[in-house]
C-alpha cells in the first residue's frame, strides 16, 4: 500500500511518581483498581496516565493518522522488556512491575533482544513503501539505533520535535490531531538530533 505508515511510540517512564501510585497497590481510582485485576488494562491507557500529556498526545495523534494495515499493527509501543506491543495489549500490575524493573539505558539484552526481534519481524511484514514514524526522542540511541538498522531512511520523525520538551511535543500532537493536519516528517538518518528550543506554542483561543 503506497503511502502507508506504522507509528512507533516511545515508552512512558515506569518508575516515576505516577507509576509508584499505581504500583502501591492501594490506590482506589478506576485505572488502578482495574490494573490489579487479572484482566488488566490496555497499555495505551496505562502509559497515558503515567506520562500524562506527552504520551496521550502521541497516542491520540497516532490513532488519528494511522493507516489500515493487514500485515502489521498500525501503532506499536516500545516496552522495556517485551519489545513492541499494540496499545490495546492488556497489562496487569505484575507487568507494570516488570517494566519498572528494567532501565532502557542499562537494560542490556533483557531490553534489546525483544526489541530487535519485533523490529525484525515488523521489517519482514510491511512493504518497502511503508513509512515508520517514530513518535519519541531521537536524541539518544536507546531505540533509534535498533530501528535505523532495520528501516534506514524509512524511519522518520516529526521535524518540529527537535529542541522541544515533552510537554510541548504532547501539546503539538494533540493540536494537530484535533485539526486533522499531520505534521511534516523527516528521516532520522542524518537528521540533527538536537537543536535550539523553538518558541512556545500559542494558546488555542
Amino acid at each position: 500500500m503506497a503511502g502507508s505508515q506504522v507509528f512507533i511510540l516511545s515508552p512512558a517512564r515506569c518508575d516515576g511518581e505516577r507509576a509508584k501510585l499505581l504500583l502501591s497497590g492501594t490506590a482506589t481510582f478506576p485505572l488502578a483498581v482495574a490494573l490489579r485485576t487479572s484482566e488488566g488494562v490496555p497499555i495505551g491507557d496505562v502509559f497515558s496516565f503515567l506520562s500524562s500529556l506527552y504520551f496521550r498526545g502521541k497516542l491520540t495523534y497516532a490513532r488519528t493518522f494511522a493507516s489500515r494495515l493487514r500485515s502489521a499493527p498500525p501503532i506499536l509501543i516500545v516496552t522495556t522488556d517485551r519489545g513492541l506491543v499494540p496499545p490495546e495489549t492488556r497489562i496487569t500490575i505484575a507487568d507494570l512491575r516488570a517494566f519498572a524493573d528494567v532501565d532502557i539505558a542499562t537494560g542490556g539484552e533483557r531490553y534489546l533482544a525483544p526489541l530487535r526481534r519485533d523490529v525484525a519481524a515488523l521489517a519482514m511484514s510491511v512493504r518497502r513503501l511503508t513509512r515508520i514514524v517514530l513518535l519519541g526522542s531521537i536524541a539518544t540511541g536507546k531505540y533509534v539505533d535498533v530501528l535505523l538498522a532495520s528501516f534506514g531512511p524509512r524511519l522518520v520523525f516529526p521535524s518540529v520535535f527537535v529542541g522541544r520538551g515533552d510537554m510541548s511535543r504532547g501539546g503539538l500532537l494533540l493540536r494537530h490531531a484535533r485539526e486533522g493536519v499531520p505534521l511534516d516528517y523527516i528521516s532520522v538518518e542524518g537528521a540533527a538530533r538536537r537543536g535550539k528550543r523553538p518558541p512556545r506554542l500559542e494558546r488555542i483561543r
